[in-house]
């Protein structure tokens, strides 16, 4: 496993690069490469043919988005969402923000709530925590991947029938127990709603992070 970076000089186009790494090895993607002044995941899905990941805005973003004419490709930047359509011609269209975060450095507080139970599978690097019912219905799940120097954290997401019971707080704690290098940075991109919770958990806001994308045509 490669040298933890150094989460108190945080150098935000390794730190991007390093998360866009493992967020691809916790997805099974392709691992990303670099291309355009950012760097490139090619996705294949059928929602998502490849995307762009730009610690920041500049010319090579302008130059890469006018060579692009079809949907389902995305370019994502640190940067606030008006900085990004800027740059971008205008058929382009921008997604609700999200927050590039970096975790606090030790596990959240939580305890295991009456009624639920935990799930945890760890294999080379790769984590899965499950939050179950007494009844066996999924209430919330997570994943996270450890690799290139950082651990970060994907898929959070807990049923709406089951908020608000401490159910988030607990699973990133479960989550973080898997980590195997204390000095490795914890990261993650929130949304709104989510930044909510990694902020009373101690997380601090690195930057916005914006995504732009080019929408499917109307038939006909």
């Amino acid at each position: 496993m490669a040298e933890p970076l150094d989460r108190d000089r945080p150098d935000l186009a390794v730190w991007i690069r390093a998360w866009l790494a493992a967020r691809s090895a916790a997805r099974g993607l392709p691992a990303p490469v670099d291309d355009a002044g950012g760097y490139r995941v090619d996705v294949h899905a059928p929602d998502e043919v490849r995307r762009w990941v730009f610690p920041r805005v500049g010319p090579t973003v302008t130059a890469l988005a006018q060579g692009l004419a079809q949907p389902r490709h995305f370019i994502k930047a640190c940067a606030p969402p008006d900085q990004l359509l800027a740059a971008l011609p205008p058929a382009w269209r921008i997604a609700l923000p999200g927050y590039f975060m970096l975790g606090p450095g030790r596990a959240p507080q939580a305890l295991l709530v009456p009624g639920y139970r935990c799930e945890r599978r760890v294999e080379a690097g790769l984590s899965e925590v499950r939050i179950l019912t007494e009844a066996g219905e999924l209430a919330a799940s997570g994943h996270a991947a450890e690799t290139a120097g950082v651990f970060i954290y994907d898929r959070i997401i807990t049923e709406p029938a089951h908020q608000r019971r401490g159910l988030g707080r607990l699973l990133m704690r479960e989550l973080g127990a898997c980590r195997i290098e204390a000095r490795s940075p914890e990261l993650l991109v929130a949304t709104a709603a989510g930044r909510a919770l990694y902020e009373a958990l101690g997380w601090t806001v690195i930057s916005l992070f914006s995504t732009a994308f080019l929408p499917d045509l109307p038939a006909g």
